[in-house]
């Protein structure tokens, strides 16, 4: 109990010091349209390269950003970060301004700042990327915390031409009775419904209904963790063509993002 502590306190110490040394990235996954084979998009992903201890797990580091509140600082960066890479992109013509969606996940505790909206427009407005391009990934954990504030500072940011993605949808017990509150653009199918669709009933049944759900309310879908051509076979028999996962491609470096969108122009 006492190492586990420790080892945290530990991570926690050298993520403060991460940020200013240079030791975050940010890699991008495409996501494809499997109708023509087309990167439509990317989701933007950190990733943090330990001087001493080497890549670290995305799922114990971003959890203790979140609780010591370091989210906010590092968040900020992604978000500058990769809207200033992507608007790189568009200048080289390797994306389309017109199609080409960047995701970025949106933190609980990021999205509870005040100035929040501010620093959306703010990152927008410095990078030159097209607020249209700028596709903000939000959870359950932060809908659930204060509804009235979500659904505002998503209308504000709607207003500038933001758009907004629903992520691990269906995993969360209350995610129904949300959405027909919030001006969501798009569902994202959780992989843990995508890994067993082809032999699991049940998944199967859900993902029929999130695809007839998102057709009836008008919503864009697009499934995470698609990592076999059954599964993708399964779901474009069901309407959903948008996808992201290891079949197509794991998460790249930007250097090797950016040849990925070469090879697909040239």
């Amino acid at each position: 109990m006492q190492d586990a502590a420790s080892a945290r306190l530990r991570m926690e110490n050298d993520l403060r010091l991460a940020l200013a040394r240079g030791e975050f990235e940010l890699h991008f996954q495409p996501q494809v349209d499997a109708r023509d084979g087309k990167v439509v998009g990317a989701e933007a992903l950190l990733r943090w390269q330990h001087p001493q201890l080497g890549p670290q797990s995305p799922a114990q580091f971003i959890q203790v950003l979140e609780e010591s509140g370091l989210i906010v600082e590092v968040g900020g960066w992604v978000l500058a970060e990769a809207c200033h890479f992507c608007s790189r992109l568009m200048a080289d013509g390797l994306v389309d301004g017109e199609r080409f969606s960047l995701c970025v996940n949106i933190s609980p505790r990021q999205f509870r700042q005040h100035d929040f909206v501010d620093r959306v427009a703010s990152s927008l407005r410095n990078s030159q990327l097209p607020n249209a391009m700028l596709k903000l990934e939000i959870t359950e954990g932060i809908v659930i915390q204060n509804i009235d504030d979500t659904v505002g500072k998503m209308l504000r940011l709607k207003k500038h031409g933001v758009s907004f993605a629903m992520d691990d949808f269906g995993t969360g017990y209350s995610s129904l009775t949300y959405l027909k509150r919030l001006p969501v653009d798009m569902l994202k199918i959780d992989q843990s419904f995508v890994r067993d669709a082809t032999h699991d009933p049940n998944d199967a049944e859900i993902i029929r209904a999130i695809v007839a759900m998102a057709r009836s309310l008008g919503l864009a879908l697009i499934a995470e963790g698609v990592e076999q051509q059954d599964q993708l076979d399964f779901l474009q028999a069901q309407g959903c063509h948008l996808y992201q996962g290891y079949l197509f491609s794991k998460p790249l470096p930007q250097e090797a993002f950016r040849e990925l969108l070469e090879r697909q122009r040239a």
